[in-house]
């Protein structure tokens, strides 16, 4: 028998204690992160990878076939249309991350819009409070999504597909015979995309507060963890994905910048990173995006941890219906007004898509809400370079379809190969 056998079978050896290889990254500094990379990438967390590379090559495609495909004018073109329909996805991700579907969200951009224009338009309310009004109209359809499937116990597939057919309807009820109200020049939803901050400094400005606030958070989550006595991200780290966050948003302030370009930073981009923003601290730094992943990961053992599960379905399906009705008011501004058919086509599938591609598991428990904007930049830069070529639509549905099934296949081998390393 061996020494190390001998020990084994000896009551009351001291045995070796077993490190976790996490905690040698702080030991070795940066070799020890890319240690830590691979075990990851081994184990079946990929994260956002696979879209970021997906991102690069479609950009270097693209620029490669048409050289006008990262100049201002696309780059802006890109950021604008993203913004409303990226929203929207923002709102699908939360319930993905309760392993549920919303198919309601297209039908609820349309009412959004419809109740905006009525109010706005129709009746002369103020601007400001129709777009409020308008808001709260999905956040209100969102709970009742929500109570129906926590309370009665619909399968939110079956609620939400009820909706998209009753919304529809409520829609085109709302806006009556003529069927389309216009925009008005000057309006506050006109402005949502019709907007942008001519002054450089405008750009330059948000691009220097996303990567200090980037660096501040990185700093903030490495002194926590920390002191927690956890694994931590090495400052040399932080440093050089700090310093990629900074070559892309300065890069893209510059371009945007560009005299003969567009005509400076849309608004729009500015309030799609703001919901983003907002949302992510809730989903990563709050109590209440805890619960989300906890129910999203095995609800009875939330509710055995004393979690609310009712509550916290009920309020996310609220938060995709306010959030879908915002993003209506986005799509109205770049169409012109508000019509019957707005939100409908490929509009669901664009918004459900981007979730997924940008990383969002379909199964739950799993995601982040960056999720939304990289997901919303695979499709509209793919359909932005085919538009550059000249491509026919029906091509551009046939690739996004082939983009949103190889997401939910990376996402299902990865759920696979994390069981198999134990890594659930």
């Amino acid at each position: 028998m061996s020494e190390q056998q001998t020990a084994e079978a000896t009551p009351g050896t001291p045995q070796p204690a077993t490190v976790d290889p996490r905690l040698l990254v702080r030991e070795k500094g940066f070799s020890g992160y890319f240690g830590e990379f691979a075990r990851r990438i081994r184990g079946g967390e990929l994260g956002s990878l696979p879209v970021i590379i997906g991102l690069i090559v479609i950009a270097v495609v693209f620029q490669l076939k048409n050289s006008s495909f990262l100049s201002a004018d696309s780059l802006a073109n890109i950021g604008v249309y993203t913004s409303g329909l990226g929203i929207m996805a923002v709102g699908i991700v939360f319930v993905l991350l309760l392993g549920e579907i919303d198919l309601s969200v297209g039908s609820v951009a349309g009412v959004g819009a419809a109740v905006w224009a009525v109010l706005s338009v129709t009746h002369g309310v103020n601007d400001w409070l129709a777009v409020l009004i308008a808001v709260a109209a999905g956040a209100v359809i969102g709970v009742l999504h929500g109570f129906f499937f926590a309370k009665i116990g619909v399968p939110a597939f079956v609620v939400t597909l009820a909706g998209f057919l009753g919304w529809s309807g409520l829609q085109i009820w709302l806006m009556g015979k003529e069927g389309s109200i216009n925009t008005p020049s000057g309006s506050l939803v006109e402005n949502l995309t019709g907007y942008y901050f001519e002054d450089k400094a405008a750009a330059y400005g948000l691009a220097l507060i996303a990567v200090l606030g980037y660096a501040g958070s990185l700093l903030l989550e490495g002194r926590r963890r920390r002191t927690a006595a956890l694994p931590y991200r090495p400052f040399s780290e932080i440093l050089l994905r700090t310093g990629v966050v900074a070559v892309i948003a300065f890069a893209v302030a510059y371009v945007l910048n560009e005299p003969s370009g567009a005509r400076g930073l849309p608004l729009a981009l500015v309030l799609f990173l703001a919901v983003l923003v907002i949302a992510d601290f809730v989903v990563r730094r709050t109590g209440y995006g805890r619960q989300i992943f906890a129910v999203g990961g095995n609800a009875e053992a939330a509710r055995r941890a004393g979690i609310n599960v009712n509550r916290v379905r009920i309020t996310v399906f609220a938060i995709s219906g306010m959030l879908a009705a915002f993003g209506g008011l986005f799509i109205a501004s770049l169409s012109g007004g508000a019509t019957k058919n707005l939100g409908s086509g490929n509009t669901l599938m664009n918004v459900i898509a981007a979730a997924v591609i940008g990383g969002t598991s379909l199964f739950g428990g799993r995601g982040k809400i960056w999720s939304a904007l990289l997901g919303m930049l695979v499709i509209q830069s793919i359909q932005q370079g085919l538009n550059l070529l000249g491509m026919a639509s029906e091509i551009q549905y046939m690739i996004t379809g082939a983009v949103l099934l190889a997401a939910v296949v990376i996402d299902s081998l990865s759920r696979r190969t994390q069981k198999t390393a134990g890594r659930t």
